[in-house]
């Protein structure tokens, strides 16, 4: 029986991890702390074979703790959930002789500062990007590249859509930068982030994510994801439709910069998660990747959209086993996340009517907590999971449950 190590499986791809492992017979073993571990839901406990107890926020000590646990316990690979964990990843499957990711170019996985650097290296269609730790340093960069507002702004380190802002012109930079630095810390490890902002150059045009299951450099792409997200300053992600409806020429011109955009970062056996905007100027520009499976229950979505299982494609490419990674049947699937109309005291949610394709939902937010407004992923309190023949009709059956969806909150 194989034996995996999962570091951290306190994720929203976790669950579909342990349960891909108990799929091709495996054992998981789980690196955490005492005190996350703690904290694990009792479903999620089940599910793991073993635990072993490390400083998650010390790499060093981190390394040392898992190659000695792995050594003894006899690993066959070395697996991820976070995405501030996958340079840990990489390294101990080095340290391990185990297939994994270029560690010398892992820490650019993590930290979207260094890649950018990586991308400008690699060639990789991207935004032009630079990183700060002021406002005026930013205005003074901006200029003397000459990078034009409206520009993003976000966090070196963070996830969710957490001090992200769009940012149309200088006297809102201050602001910008000071929102993308509002998370110093990340729980619930009190992991340290860095505190550099970086700033894009905006790319105008509809956003999608393509995820790619990586064995031996071979690349086995996933079908491409519509996003759709909020407008205005902040843009959290409101939901997810797979398959994304892109012509062929698109669809290929996506996986040639998502490629590209992977050879850059190294990422050689694992899989990827790669978000891109369609310019109509430019084509495909690579936002970010990151080296690990997909949140917002995106490994539910695509696997019933079109039958493949990312989690266990991704646990096969780590064991060293060519991912069953088949030809999507046709079918298409769409989440949409719930949130508040303001802020205030959560009451609950009415859906009026029976919907079409309207298959799953789970309500995260108990009534009577006090909710904020949309302004990242944090003030979801639910979502609806809708399935259909096609992507043009899952899309009409979401907007049509969305309409007859009442958020109450006082």
């Amino acid at each position: 029986m194989k034996k995996i190590l999962l570091i951290e499986a306190l994720a929203n791809s976790g669950p579909y991890v342990l349960d891909a492992a108990r799929a091709l017979g495996a054992r998981v073993f789980v690196a955490t702390h005492e005190d996350v571990y703690e904290s694990y839901p009792g479903a999620l406990r089940d599910k793991i074979h073993g635990a072993v107890f490390t400083d998650l926020t010390d790499p060093d000590r981190a390394l040392a703790d898992l190659a000695a646990f792995a050594e003894a316990t006899g690993i066959d690979a070395v697996a991820g959930c976070w995405e501030f964990f996958t340079p840990l990843v990489a390294h101990l499957a080095e340290r391990l002789g185990l297939p994994g990711n270029d560690p010398r170019l892992a820490q650019a996985c993590r930290n979207k500062a260094v890649m950018a650097q990586a991308f400008y290296a690699g060639q990789v269609p991207a935004p032009r990007t630079i990183s700060v730790r002021t406002a005026g340093e930013a205005a003074r960069a901006l200029g003397r590249i000459g990078i034009g507002f409206p520009v993003v702004v976000k966090p070196a380190e963070q996830g969710g859509s957490w001090g992200v802002s769009v940012v149309e012109s200088p006297e809102q930079l201050d602001a910008g930068v000071q929102h993308a630095q509002s998370w110093p810390i990340a729980a619930p490890h009190g992991l340290p982030m860095d505190q550099r902002v970086i700033v894009q150059e905006y790319v105008a045009g509809p956003e999608f994510s393509l995820d790619t299951v990586v064995w031996r450099d071979e690349y086995f792409h996933l079908p491409p994801v519509e996003k759709h997200t909020t407008a205005g300053a902040y843009r959290a992600e409101t939901g997810h439709t797979c398959p994304a409806a892109l012509p062929a020429a698109e669809l290929s011109a996506l996986r040639a910069a998502t490629e590209r955009a992977l050879r850059a970062l190294g990422i050689r056996n694992g899989v990827a998660h790669t978000e891109l905007k369609i310019s109509p100027d430019a084509g495909p520009v690579v936002i970010e990747v990151g080296a690990r499976l997909p949140g917002d229950h995106l490994v539910d979505v695509i696997r019933r959209a079109s039958g493949i299982d990312e989690a266990r494609a991704y646990l096969q490419a780590v064991l060293d086993e060519k991912p069953d990674v088949p030809a999507p049947r046709e079918g298409a699937c769409a989440i949409r996340f719930l949130t508040p109309p303001r802020a205030g005291t959560f009451h609950g949610v009415t859906i009026d009517g029976r919907h079409d394709g309207l298959v799953d939902g789970d309500i995260t937010t108990p009534t009577g907590a006090v909710v904020g407004s949309a302004h990242d992923n944090s003030a979801r309190i639910g979502h609806l999971v809708f399935t259909a023949p096609t992507a043009a009709q899952v899309n009409a059956d979401a907007a049509h449950a969305l309409a007859h969806t009442r958020i109450e909150v006082s």
